[in-house]
């Protein structure tokens, strides 16, 4: 392996959003392999606590409707409520290839501590992240919509302890990103050498 390109894949990666993808799908043998490489994420006790519900096709109309309707039930008639964020909710799903929404799976008898658990499915969502740009494809996380809903966790198949953790959003782009920033690492590092 060219440690260069892991280097490169890291440091280029960045969010694309449903506005700037062209509606092509996307093979599901990539979205197969994006989820293996997930299932790879590095977890405490091997309890390997992700969870994912894949939305492709019609079915992006399924997710679209569920987050739209959830949000006009429980805003509309209030200042709370804006047309805008509705349309948004109803309208980017369908622009995507697939929506893959993440879930945080507890067990019962849970030994490992609820933010490891939750580390562990960041790391996934990050393999997920890296793998999709690597293919050159445009994903975003989001945690908009439903993530964080109580009652949307059925929908997801999740259970009561469980923990819905948000969508990432996979389309094809042709749009460049712009560079990203960061500070230098020399700022947020301390070191202890004795």
């Amino acid at each position: 392996m060219n440690i260069e390109d892991l280097n490169k894949i890291i440091r280029e990666r960045r969010s694309v959003f449903p506005k700037d993808f062209t509606g092509e799908f996307i093979d599901d043998k990539i979205i197969w392999q994006l989820l293996e490489n997930a299932n790879w994420a590095p977890n405490h006790k091997h309890t390997e606590p992700w969870r994912f519900k894949v939305f492709c096709k019609d079915g992006l109309m399924v997710f679209a409707n569920k987050q739209a309707n959830f949000y006009h039930k429980q805003y509309f008639g209030t200042e709370k409520f804006l047309e805008k964020k509705y349309h948004k909710l109803l309208n980017n799903p369908l622009k995507c290839s697939h929506i893959i929404s993440i879930g945080l799976h507890r067990t019962a008898d849970a030994i490992v501590p609820e933010i490891e658990e939750v580390a562990a499915a960041a790391c996934a969502v990050q393999n997920i992240l890296l793998s999709a740009h690597a293919y050159g494809l445009g994903a975003y996380w989001s945690t908009g919509g439903l993530t964080y809903k109580e009652e949307a966790k059925s929908f997801f198949n999740l259970g009561k302890k469980d923990k819905l953790m948000g969508f990432i959003y996979l389309g094809v782009t042709n749009t460049l990103q712009d560079p990203g920033k960061r500070k230098p690492i020399q700022e947020k590092v301390s070191w202890c050498k004795s």
